[in-house]
């Protein structure tokens, strides 16, 4: 069978490809990817051996305002088009977006012959593109949500699986690593850093008190740079470390006591972020935006606390959550949301390997 998993980033910033390139069997199948290079420089490929690939190259800042982005999507939409010519058997769509930009060839050429892995909420209230986003959904093979909230903007169907933003690995990892001790309480970010504003907040509110330290960890655009400045002149106990690779993970949760999971964006609203799991893999616990999605699990599991920076108790309420933590029934309610994301993704890797 010849397959094709249409990427929309660099492969270091695709995490969730890791769950194809698992469970489909590379040497019994043809595999190719699409992956675009947006910032034009060389990554590691190793783990891509065996797969044909097709590198997009088109430089595009991830921070930049939307409506500049038109142009280089027309192009990575027209490269995409290029490659699916080729003729595949089977095509999996990584993200909401290149599936709305290639909705023509897949509903028309592919119905019933591709994995829709839809990941972000973005123009959904927008209704033509919703109508696009709902025909994906109804003529995939499945689609996977990233987030149960989504399901709202989806036709009730059977098609629709939960597919969950953990790394394989992740999930039996050593929970009961050993922590580095620190006097004060290490709050940490790590991702793509950006949301200026609310980190701003976050930044004015904690950087001086000195029961906090806040650290991010991730990659670094405009809005990381302006953070770093703004943090230089206004705050003590705010260090940024710089991009990573996944398995420095395992290094700097031992100099984590708090995960920063806050995001204020709307489309965060219903999101599921990465860091949700790793609060419960690590037995971190976690601070989520008060009102949001994750807002609402973290607190019904246990494993976190809703809060919002731009009120004027957000340090108080910090401090008096992580004392009163307890941390026996704090680690069991860890334990209860992994075992359900394990059975949920053991699904989807059959789903996967299923493919035909």
């Amino acid at each position: 069978m010849k397959i094709l998993i249409i990427g929309f980033a660099k492969i270091k910033y695709m995490p969730y490809l890791n769950l194809y390139l698992e469970n489909i069997d590379r040497d019994g199948n043809d595999v190719h990817l699409i992956y675009w290079n947006r910032d034009l420089k060389e990554e590691n490929l190793e783990k891509l051996q065996g797969i044909t690939l097709h590198e997009f190259n088109c430089l595009q800042q991830d921070d930049a305002a939307k409506l500049s982005k038109i142009e280089s999507f027309k192009k990575f939409r027209d490269y995409a088009v290029s490659v699916l010519k080729e003729g595949f058997d089977f095509a999996v769509v990584l993200h909401s977006l290149p599936g709305v930009l290639l909705s023509k060839e897949l509903i028309g050429t592919y119905k019933n012959r591709y994995i829709f892995d839809y990941r972000d909420f973005t123009y959904e209230n927008f209704l033509p593109y919703k109508s696009v986003i709902q025909s994906l959904v109804k003529n995939s093979y499945r689609t996977f949500v990233s987030s149960d909230a989504f399901r709202a903007f989806l036709p009730d169907s059977k098609k629709v699986l939960t597919s969950h933003n953990v790394l394989s690995e992740d999930l039996f990892f050593d929970s009961c690593c050993k922590k580095e001790k620190s006097e004060k309480i290490r709050i940490g970010f790590w991702g793509f850093i950006r949301e200026e504003k609310i980190n701003s907040e976050i930044i004015k509110k904690l950087g001086n008190d000195p029961k906090f330290e806040l650290h991010y960890y991730g990659r670094e655009q405009a809005v990381a740079e302006n953070l770093k400045a703004f943090a230089k002149e206004n705050a003590l106990n705010v260090f940024f470390h710089g991009e990573y690779n996944p398995s420095q993970r395992y290094e700097f949760i031992k100099n984590t006591d708090v995960i920063h999971n806050i995001y204020g964006e709307s489309n965060m609203n219903l999101a599921v972020s990465n860091k949700y799991y790793d609060g419960a893999l690590f037995r971190i616990p976690q601070l989520v935006m008060k009102n949001s999605f994750m807002g609402v699990m973290a607190q019904n599991t246990g494993i976190g606390c809703a809060v919002n920076p731009f009120d004027e108790d957000f340090g108080n309420k910090i401090f008096e959550y992580y004392q009163s933590i307890d941390k026996k029934a704090f680690n069991k309610s860890c334990e209860k949301v992994v075992n359900r994301v394990k059975t949920e993704q053991s699904i989807i890797a059959e789903t996967v390997r299923n493919i035909k």
